[in-house]
């Protein structure tokens, strides 16, 4: 099928939403489907054969930090008249309209016509985005969004749910509970580099300090205050470990490191900007303790997926972001403040055993649910909803090995345009998928 795919992000760049993008773009190349993306001027093409991408530049627009701000407006609004004007032409250009986050207004539109069926990839609900970001569950505009998401959900043939809440979301507002397919929003990753981990954990920890690490952006939600917190309780205790956070703006950072002088920390917490996501994996790999100290919310953060499979015991908080998808056998999960995110780290360097175990019973669960099979499988499965093809187990197993090719080239080192405090990390050396775990994963 020929799809349109609009995504008002800065797709590609380093961070959740738009990695979510170009892996379900790869997910459809493989599939056999064509993509032509609709989005942001700013950000890097990574090659995907089958994938075209339709940039809508604005001028003077050259960085957007995550959530809501100011150059969002103008980036959508860019995008959105590019769209249209793809959508005028119906089913001359394209079979499908597949939208992610506020673009499935465009699904709205397209149903008024009739051109195309529409497919919305959902992996928020805006109403816990808006909250997230400060505003109340009863405020205008949080109540305005999830009365215009629920429209979107109706104008959807079929909608891609990233988590279980989501699912839900979907089912009381369309009445329809077969409308969302679960698809996780997993990484798309090649392995570790027994290497570059090797260096990077020497360059993190020369002293022999264990490693605490946290990956990602640097958003109030995010929780990692308290998780600072829990660094300086565990020094204070007497089992000091060094915190490294990879990720976030350097306003951002800026703040994390004055709160960390301020606990007396010092080298105990290292702050660096992002690392292109094909390092992500060797960083994981030369870390001993992995946090999401994410404080609040139902949003599975991509992460956590990276986390489970990375083989490293996983410490997070006790919400529904991490426990719609684990539980205690698979990580340890703590309260979200200093005390609980110091009692779990400190479990998990005391007792290797159970560190070991839950480490291991995270890999299981990736392998069986959360693996590039079944996201494959996934995205097969809502596109029979709107014409596209059944897809067997042969097919399948094709599918998963063309995706799991793609991996080989590394992302482009230099972006379209860099986004804030994002793309900043020039790319290292290449981290090459081995052809064992290409041909176990497609096995699969």
């Amino acid at each position: 099928m020929r799809i349109l795919m609009v995504s008002p992000h800065p797709t590609y760049s380093p961070r959740g939403t738009p990695i979510a993008v170009l892996n379900r773009c790869r997910a459809l190349c493989a599939l056999g489907h064509e993509v032509d993306l609709v989005t942001y001027g700013i950000g890097t093409d990574v090659p995907v054969e089958g994938l075209r991408y339709l940039r809508a530049p604005v001028p003077g627009i050259r960085t957007v930090k995550v959530g809501p701000s100011l150059a969002k407006g103008p980036l959508d609004l860019a995008v959105f008249l590019k769209a249209l004007g793809r959508m005028r032409r119906g089913r001359r250009d394209h079979d499908v309209l597949h939208t992610h986050e506020e673009a499935g207004l465009l699904g709205l539109a397209g149903r008024r016509s009739k051109r195309l069926p529409h497919v919305y990839d959902m992996g928020n609900d805006l109403a816990v985005v808006l909250t997230n970001y400060g505003l109340g569950e009863r405020h205008p505009v949080t109540r305005a969004a999830a009365g215009v998401e629920s429209a979107m959900i109706r104008s959807a043939a079929a909608v891609i749910a990233h988590f279980p809440s989501i699912a839900e979301r979907v089912a009381a507002a369309s009445g329809d509970p077969g409308r969302a397919v679960v698809v996780p929003n997993i990484p798309v990753e090649p392995p570790p580099d027994a290497g570059l981990a090797a260096r990077v954990r020497a360059g993190w920890t020369p002293d022999g300090l264990p490693v605490v690490l946290y990956t990602g952006t640097l958003e109030a939600y995010q929780g990692l205050p308290p998780l600072l917190d829990a660094v300086a309780a565990l020094r204070e205790a007497g089992t000091p470990v060094r915190l490294v956070v990879v990720g976030g703006r350097a306003e951002q950072r800026e703040r994390l490191r004055a709160q960390a002088d301020g606990l007396g920390l010092g080298d105990l917490v290292r702050l660096e900007d992002a690392r292109p996501q094909e390092q992500i994996p060797s960083c994981l790999a030369a870390a001993d303790v992995l946090a999401s100290p994410r404080a609040g919310g139902s949003n599975t953060p991509l992460k956590l997926f990276s986390y489970l499979g990375s083989g490293r015991p996983v410490v997070a908080t006790r919400i529904e972001s991490h426990t719609q998808v684990i539980d205690d056998r698979h990580a340890f999960l703590v309260e979200p403040d200093a005390a609980g995110l110091a009692a779990g780290i400190a479990s998990a360097l005391a007792d290797p055993g159970a560190a070991a175990a839950r480490a291991g019973a995270a890999r299981a669960l990736v392998d069986a649910r959360f693996g590039v099979r079944e996201f494959v499988r996934g995205a097969a499965l809502a596109y029979e909803a709107v014409g596209g093809p059944a897809v067997d187990d042969a097919g399948l197993d094709a599918a998963v090995a063309a995706l799991l090719r793609q991996l080989a080239p590394a992302v482009p080192a230099e972006p379209v345009a860099a986004t804030e405090g994002l793309d900043a990390e020039p790319a290292a050396e290449p981290v090459p998928a081995p052809d064992g775990l290409l041909e176990r994963e497609a096995s699969r």
